[in-house]
């Protein structure tokens, strides 16, 4: 089982972590600073060094049970079974998904219909919403979410267990992703306070700790992706 760090502290840049594993699948840690793939949120990159090597990691996927497999570029030098290597996240990269995802959280408060897909990228990200027809104010849309973002609402996370989160369904608002399950617990972020709460939903990924850090963002071209499906485009400005 590798720990997952990322989870703990998001902002988490560098750590230790002790191979337990090197094969062509990828190497495992002990314990993980790297996102794996999941979610719509791409896995992370980075470098593993260690005495006497280092290895670039391109990203990150799940392996076998609760392992994070990160895969290093071809051919690369694997590290020893038991060593200790240095974790260092490609910060820019995550942090663009950290903002990205947090963003398409508040698309889903402006847009208030159920999700059924997503992807998040280091420059936008989009979702796409059971919508049979486009959004009347795009711009009004933009604002809302704006307003939202220059709000800098505090965002943190929760758990609940697996049998709260079956009495209140309406917490998952993504169609075709369920949020995982087995644990007996289910991880909620929440966006605002207690009081004056945005939104609460599940989700595993990385998020920044307050939604002014996402900075202003644009809406792109409402497509439409079926007979009541349309997708929404957030792109990152600065």
């Amino acid at each position: 089982m590798t720990e997952p760090l990322f989870r703990a502290d998001a902002y988490l840049r560098e750590a230790e972590g002790r191979v337990v594993s090197a094969s062509d699948d990828g190497i495992v840690l002990d314990r993980s600073i790297f996102y794996p793939t999941g979610g719509g949120q791409p896995g992370d990159g980075g470098v593993l060094e260690w005495d006497g090597g280092s290895t670039p990691i391109t990203t990150a996927s799940k392996g076998e049970g609760d392992d994070i497999l990160l895969i290093p570029d071809t051919g690369a030098t694997m590290p020893p079974v038991g060593a200790t290597v240095l974790q260092s996240l490609d910060w820019q990269r995550r942090y663009a998904h950290m903002r990205v995802h947090t963003a398409l959280h508040l698309l889903s408060v402006v847009i208030p219909l159920p999700v059924s897909g997503g992807s998040i990228g280091t420059e936008k990200g989009r979702l796409d919403f059971d919508m049979p027809d486009a959004p009347e104010d795009k711009q009004a849309l933009q604002d809302s979410l704006n307003a939202l973002i220059a709000a800098d609402h505090e965002v943190t996370e929760d758990w609940i267990s697996e049998a709260e989160l079956d009495a209140n369904p309406e917490l998952v608002k993504t169609m075709s992703v369920q949020p995982p399950r087995g644990s007996g617990r289910v991880r909620l972020i929440r966006i605002g306070g207690t009081v004056e709460q945005v939104d609460l939903q599940p989700c595993g990924g990385t998020h920044v700790r307050r939604t002014a850090e996402i900075g202003p963002v644009r809406l792109g071209k409402v497509e439409k992706k079926g007979r009541r499906n349309r997708r929404v485009t957030v792109h990152l400005e600065g």
